[in-house]
């Protein structure tokens, strides 16, 4: 969904070239709640300065339904200061592209939200994990690295929690800081760094996984 109908065009046969992408434009915020409300699409590219309704607003509501939360969103966005992006990944998109963007980066990452969701709802929240190096059963409050039993401390086993549970998607550290530390004012963003860098070290070559993403927070990746 694009305010822009000549940048929409673009992206719409750039998305279709290949044939197994279909794409539909709403040039409204009311239009695309609609559109999205008849349909329900695998992906919306959602741009935040839309007439009538703004992304901001789509974005909200599409969420808050329970039959439209699990769809991907990407935004798409001239506004690229960092409280932007931040309130972006707070409403839920999976991903933020600022303007001017490369066409073919815009279809890769379209393509690559698919590949992660194929058009499927969001997972329940995470009872445990096995990769390659870490094992956790979050039920039993049990982690393993290689093998070995990994002792964590309140905090951090929230923070994998979390973290574990939306993998594969950006969390800010406002995020992190409401869901494991519930908004505390004593205590500043400066905590979430630090409590991660203490994860990240008792974890050893799992650590790898949680990435930071500079200017936004950080990322558990399978």
């Amino acid at each position: 969904m694009e305010d822009e109908q000549d940048i929409a065009g673009l992206i719409k046969h750039a998305l279709e070239r290949k044939g197994d992408i279909e794409v539909d434009i709403a040039g409204a915020g009311d239009a695309a709640i609609r559109s999205v409300s008849e349909t329900a699409p695998d992906l919306i590219v959602l741009d935040l300065n839309l007439p009538v309704l703004s992304g901001v607003e789509v974005c909200r509501i599409v969420r808050a339904r329970p039959a439209t939360s699990h769809i991907p969103i990407i935004m798409l966005t001239a506004r690229a200061s960092e409280s932007d992006r931040v309130t972006g990944l707070e409403l839920g998109a999976d991903d933020y592209i600022t303007k001017p963007f490369a066409l073919r980066e815009l279809v890769a990452r379209v393509r690559a939200v698919l590949r992660r969701g194929n058009g499927a709802e969001r997972k329940p929240p995470a009872v445990s994990y096995s990769g390659s190096h870490l094992i956790a059963d979050f039920e039993a409050i049990s982690v393993r690295v290689d093998g070995s039993q990994i002792r964590l401390t309140r905090r951090e086993f929230e923070l994998l929690r979390y973290l574990v549970e939306n993998r594969n998607r950006v969390i800010s550290r406002d995020k992190l800081l409401e869901r494991v530390w519930g908004w505390d004012d004593s205590v500043e963003t400066r905590s979430v760094d630090v409590h991660i860098g203490r994860l990240r070290s008792k974890l050893g070559p799992a650590s790898r996984q949680i990435e930071t993403v500079i200017g936004l927070g950080y990322r558990f990746i399978d």
